[in-house]
């Protein structure tokens, strides 16, 4: 390893040990709070998919939620109501309860992943198999909708995936920070949860050659933290976020 990428490490060692744990949740917001206030996959991937935008918005907002809606679709129309947030509307909220709803009756979350993913032990056949399900669950549609759940990934894709990844971090990881619910996925599969912070921090740090903020750059940067853990690559995410957030980033430039 380059000695550069070996200061790198070490420097994010640090920083995995201070940010990966519980005070270091708790410092800034993030829907991984609320989440881990459940500890329940359907409800994470709820938090996970919520977070675009300002994160203190997307915590209050999950706040203001009342998850036993989940547990039957008859009082979800009637109950959850004026909840919007950005992109999705009123109605919308409401039929992505709806969606999840029926995802819990159907079973869950972890066994439509698995059947993907366990073909070739790849996380992305199992998003694909994942999302299909969820949208032959419910037959409504909008662009608020659509934005939420994302596209079914095919071998053309170009996005990054970040919510979906930060969630299967979640699920997967298992330490003070990440649930770890889902233990018949490999963390050594993940792939690392790129978001703007992120892709900046990156490049500042030199593990991150690609300027284009898409998939190949995912699969470039999670190659690069593999060469620092092969076992556990993505547990580098949180702190580089924290850092990319905070900015911090500019006072720790090797």
């Amino acid at each position: 390893m380059q000695q550069h990428l070996l200061n790198i490490k070490k420097l994010l060692d640090i920083e995995v040990g201070k940010k990966n744990c519980l005070d270091g949740l708790l410092s800034e917001a993030d829907p991984l709070r609320v989440a881990k206030m459940y500890e329940d996959e359907v409800i994470a991937l709820i938090c996970a998919l919520f977070a675009y935008g300002n994160a203190r918005l997307i915590e209050r907002f999950l706040r203001s939620l009342d998850f036993n809606l989940l547990n039957d679709e008859r009082v979800i129309e009637k109950e959850l109501d004026n909840r919007y947030y950005r992109f999705q509307s009123i109605n919308d909220v409401k039929e992505i309860f709806i969606t999840f709803s029926r995802i819990k009756k159907e079973g869950g979350l972890k066994a439509f992943f698995l059947e993907g993913y366990r073909k070739n032990q790849d996380v992305m056949d199992g998003l694909s198999c994942l999302i299909e399900k969820i949208y032959s669950l419910n037959r409504y549609s909008s662009t608020g909708y659509e934005f939420f759940f994302g596209k079914i990934p095919d071998k053309k894709h170009t996005s990054p995936y970040k919510r979906y990844h930060m969630f299967l971090r979640w699920m997967v990881r298992q330490d003070e920070l990440d649930i770890g619910l889902w233990q018949e996925v490999s963390k050594s599969h993940l792939l690392m949860p790129l978001d703007v912070h992120t892709f900046n921090v990156s490049k500042k740090l030199g593990l991150l050659k690609r300027k284009t903020y898409d998939f190949k750059a995912v699969l470039e940067l999670t190659e690069t933290l593999c060469s620092f853990d092969k076992n556990d690559p993505i547990k580098y995410d949180f702190a580089l976020y924290r850092l990319g957030q905070s900015k911090e980033i500019d006072k720790l430039i090797l």
